[in-house]
């Protein structure tokens, strides 16, 4: 078959299915913004395309994200109509349809079969929107007007798509029916042979000091630190964490961008408006065990996982990390917010400990519980990999799946 991609940042959640289609012997090609030059990616052929320069004009502010997708759209078709120009005609189309990309292209094929990656529907209910009231919405009354304008890109998508999948029943159920009904829920998958847990692991911090399995080491991971994923409150429960667990170091891997929710005020970063709250009450050598790590490359992540004594993970009702099942995978304690997207895979006392996202006493006694207790540890990481190995597993579980899923697609009604 001939199986197009679709993926601003190819490739992106894609980057197992494709390699393993192209392995197959079917024809792979991936349209995406990665690249400026055509080129070939582990059997899957790059194509560019480029976001076309518009005349400034006015836009109403509801419709900006509307906006900025119908350009997406407009590119990606535009270079979808060259592509066939030269011969090519896919027979299924794989898009992750969050950026508007693909919105045009069964105009360009329609005989080609559409599959989208279904990440998130926008609802306008609690507790999507006004979860958290530190950040209450600018106007409430016109809040969720905006937001429901944020899901045109998906029901036009709707009408051109046979099939859809997502990576977790969170996620899936946000979307309304009938298309809820097209959606299958697969992971996108975690290589447990790789992520596992390893006994002599060592992790050199930026001040040349090496920590091992000996040491007592606390993980927070964002991709960005920001409120969306609780990063406000692991920074209010940061002092008496510190002064409680006297031995312990703090690692902290993100970055200092936004990658969902309100950006801060101009000219700051989330993460400094946190530390300039806390810094007072904690004492220049507790603060010396605090190690802010940025972004870090994978091959420091996996042994910063496997160094894990106790991994704390909060969140939004969102979109779930990869990180967190990631950290499972390593046979990491988890301390978590029960938000709903976390209590699909994690229960209390089962596979991790959970603990309400808005209280951060909570947070630090239930990780100051489980530093203290080995054997509490050791039952919750082995159950965590247990719930990744048979559930989420890449070979065993997901990608099979995956595979199926695009059989099925291939042969799906028009």
């Amino acid at each position: 078959m001939n199986i197009l991609f679709i993926h601003q940042n190819f490739p992106g959640q894609f980057k197992h299915l494709s390699v393993a289609l192209a392995s197959q012997g079917h024809s792979v090609t991936a349209l995406t913004l990665r690249v400026k030059e055509r080129t070939s990616w582990k059997g899957v052929d790059l194509i560019p395309y480029g976001i076309l320069k518009r005349s400034e004009q006015s836009t109403h502010p509801w419709v900006l994200d509307l906006d900025s997708k119908v350009t997406r759209g407009e590119s990606c078709y535009r270079a979808a109509r060259k592509m066939k120009e030269a011969g090519y005609t896919p027979d299924i189309i794989i898009a992750h349809h969050g950026w508007g990309e693909s919105m045009f292209l069964r105009d360009v094929w329609p005989s080609a079969r559409m599959g989208l990656y279904c990440e998130f529907y926008h609802l306008t209910d609690y507790p999507h929107i006004n979860f958290d009231p530190e950040f209450p919405s600018r106007d409430e009354e016109s809040e969720g007007l905006r937001i429901r304008l944020k899901n045109i890109n998906n029901h036009l998508h709707f009408d051109v798509a046979q099939m859809g999948l997502s990576p977790t029943r969170f996620q899936a159920d946000t979307f309304p029916q009938p298309f809820r009904d097209k959606i299958d829920v697969i992971h996108d998958g975690i290589n447990t042979r790789q992520l596992v847990r390893n006994d002599d692991v060592a992790f050199p911090l930026p001040n040349g000091q090496v920590l091992t399995r000996e040491d007592e080491v606390i993980t927070f991971v964002n991709r960005n630190l920001e409120p969306y994923r609780g990063y406000h409150i692991f920074m209010r429960a940061l002092p008496r964490l510190l002064k409680e667990r006297p031995g312990a170091q703090v690692l902290v891997v993100g970055g200092d961008g936004v990658s969902y929710g309100a950006h801060p005020p101009k000219g700051k970063t989330w993460k400094q408006i946190y530390i300039d709250e806390v810094r007072g009450r904690i004492s220049d050598e507790d603060w010396a065990r605090v190690h802010f790590l940025g972004r870090i490359p994978y091959t420091q992540f996996v042994p910063l996982l496997q160094l894990s004594r106790a991994h704390l993970y909060l969140t939004y009702p969102f979109v779930l990390s990869w990180s967190l099942f990631e950290a499972m995978a390593c046979e990491a304690a988890i301390v978590a917010s029960s938000t709903a997207p976390v209590v699909d895979a994690l229960r209390h006392d089962l596979n991790a400990r959970l603990v309400d996202f808005f209280d951060p006493d909570a947070l630090v006694e239930e990780t100051v519980r489980l530093l203290e207790d080995a054997d509490m540890r050791d039952r919750l990481g082995i159950t965590a990999r247990d719930c990744i190995v048979r559930n989420y597993d890449l070979t065993s579980a997901c990608l099979p799946r995956q595979l199926e899923w695009v059989e099925r697609l291939a042969s799906a009604p028009l």
